[in-house]
């Protein structure tokens, strides 16, 4: 028989501090594509707009999905 023993504090802590830093990565990601994507289309290149928003909304979503993650 597997006993199901819960994380203790430290082990939670690493968790917490690994799915923090992989949020930081997407936000930067993120505003490195707002930027890029401003910088495109000042530019006069108007076929990165649609592209660059799918991919800030699925970073939205993977964001959002791993900060509710942490909440249980």
């Amino acid at each position: 028989m597997s006993v199901n023993r819960p994380f203790t504090r430290a082990q939670r802590a690493t968790i917490v501090a690994g799915m923090l830093a992989f949020v930081l990565v997407l936000v930067v990601l993120q505003l490195w594509l707002l930027t890029a994507t401003m910088n495109a289309y000042l530019g006069g290149d108007d076929s990165v707009v649609w592209p660059a928003a799918i991919a800030s909304a699925s970073t939205c979503c993977s964001t959002w999905g791993c900060s509710g993650l942490s909440r249980n």
